[in-house]
């Protein structure tokens, strides 16, 4: 299964081909991740794959686990069925009379009653649907579970069920719960991130986990697709409690690259570093804090010429430099392009909610700008700016304009801590992609920036951060970090307590802006 863009007007075949998840399993694949069951000395007597398709893993189990007692595959596609059945009939006859072809929808099948009446131990096998509710939604398909507060959302998004999930999570999560409390082992292609949500879920509601394995998938080669995937392999027992999953960087690898589990509530991207450094958590004693939205690029952010600001549309503007400022952007602060801002912002307020109207008066060619451009700006669709001030930006405040900045980027997958200062005698403000605590002078900042880059700092923060998420840096994991346990560690206690002392954080006051270092 693969991801495809959705186009309302694709023809009726390619709706049901996304919607049923028709992508088949390549027979390689499929005989390589039998092989790596094999060689984890799985031996089962049964074994079921809820979405067969045309059967090509059920061909696969049967070369590499012959001593099978029962095989069960399971579709929704009535031709597929069919067509699994036609290739298992050309089979020897002791082989085919271990395969039953069902033709059945996997959301109105009792999963636990079908695992209770096959011989232990289990092996449920496949490649459930990549896509999410919403996506099938979008196509206007049913092939949906009943609709219910999958995910514990609130109000009015739990009445209607418009939590967006992907359907292989549903299909996970209801599969291991089935095989609760027997000798069986799961092993399914899905997203990463699936597995992460599902393995999350398993030892949240405590299901006893005896093993559980990660190996990541070439899905360029295997589905011709640029998506983040892996087989995930877990096993059950009524006797075991297991809460690390090992992580393979592909199917040939015969040791892992790293662990991840649960600990105390909460996912951990790397057991290792979290076992080394969880002393380090505590209070931040600098507060983390994003940088401006504004949702227009195209309007708000331009580039400082000889003859004044092009914007977005490409167009020459001319304007007073009160409410611009030199910005900088998340591959600004994670390639380094620090000294030389290119971009400025133009940031109608100081503080969130500060009323706009006095742009008019004290800088009539930026309130006119503003009025050009009104028609973009006032159709911003992000609730934020609903209720609040015309023109307004969100996630600004006194420390937006702080003189000297330690930043991070939110999106870029590396940790690394950049000193941002004044440029032009004006404060360096930061879009919202990125993270910065805020400092008086380069001192503090260059200080703080190389505790924050440190090893130790890198291998905590490492313990957090899963680096194949969208945005894999987030303020929740960087306030995480103690700084004042850091320094000590780094024999820089002393230090860091003479700069908290000098200028404090706790209530952060109103910041002057100064260039002073």
């Amino acid at each position: 299964m693969v991801f495809i863009e959705f186009d309302k007007n694709m023809s009726g075949k390619n709706k049901k081909k996304i919607e049923f998840g028709d992508f088949q399993t390549p027979i390689d694949l499929a005989g390589q991740i039998c092989s790596i069951l094999v060689q984890n000395n799985l031996e089962p007597s049964s074994i079921i794959e809820p979405t067969c398709g045309k059967g090509n893993f059920i061909t696969a189990v049967l070369e590499f686990f012959p001593n099978v007692l029962k095989i069960t595959g399971s579709d929704i596609n009535n031709e597929y069925v069919m067509f699994a059945r036609s290739s298992i009939n050309e089979l020897s006859k002791s082989a085919r009379s271990k395969v039953t072809i069902n033709n059945d929808d996997f959301f109105n099948v009792d999963w636990e009653e079908m695992f209770s009446n096959m011989p232990e131990p289990l092996l449920i096998i496949g490649n459930p649907p990549w896509i999410t509710n919403s996506g099938i939604g979008r196509i206007k398909g049913n092939n949906l579970p009943e609709k219910l507060n999958f995910q514990n959302q609130r109000g009015i998004d739990a009445i209607t069920g418009k939590s967006n999930f992907d359907i292989s999570e549903w299909m996970l999560n209801k599969l291991i719960e089935s095989i609760r409390n027997k000798h069986a082992t799961l092993a399914m292609l899905c997203k990463t991130s699936v597995a992460r949500k599902v393995l999350f879920n398993a030892w949240k509601s405590k299901e006893h986990l005896k093993q559980s394995e990660i190996y990541h998938i070439d899905t360029i080669k295997y589905f011709g697709a640029s998506v983040d995937a892996c087989l995930l392999v877990v096993s059950t027992c009524s006797s075991s409690e297991n809460y690390n999953c090992q992580v393979y960087e592909n199917l040939n690898d015969n040791s892992p690259s790293f662990t991840f589990g649960y600990r105390q509530g909460h996912l951990i991207a790397n057991i290792n570093f979290f076992e080394k450094w969880k002393h380090l958590e505590g209070k931040a004693h600098y507060r983390w804090r994003s940088g401006i939205k504004h949702d227009c690029a195209k309007v708000m952010e331009l580039v400082k010429e000889k003859s004044g600001y092009r914007n977005g549309f490409d167009e020459i503007v001319e304007l007073e430099d009160e409410y611009l400022f030199p910005m900088l952007k998340s591959s600004d602060i994670a390639n380094g392009f620090i000294a030389n801002p290119v971009r400025w912002m133009l940031v109608p307020q100081r503080i969130a909610g500060e009323s706009t109207n006095q742009i008019r008066k004290s800088a009539p060619k930026t309130w006119q700008y503003l009025q050009r451009y009104s028609n973009l700006l006032d159709k911003r669709a992000s609730s934020v700016y609903h209720n609040r001030p015309r023109f307004s930006v969100f996630g600004v405040g006194n420390y937006s304009f702080a003189p000297w900045k330690v930043a991070i980027s939110g999106f870029y997958k590396k940790l690394n801590f950049k000193v941002a200062g004044p440029y032009y005698e004006k404060p360096v403000v930061l879009d919202d992609t990125c993270y910065f605590i805020t400092c008086q002078t380069r001192k503090e900042a260059c200080f703080i920036s190389e505790l924050l880059n440190s090893d130790i700092a890198r291998e905590f923060f490492s313990a957090f951060i899963f680096w194949d998420e969208k945005r894999p840096i987030t303020l929740e994991k960087l306030k995480k970090l103690d700084f004042i346990k850091l320094a000590h560690e780094l024999g820089r206690e002393d230090a860091l307590k003479r700069f908290l002392k000098q200028y404090p954080k706790q209530n952060e006051q109103p910041l002057l802006f100064s260039a002073k270092v």
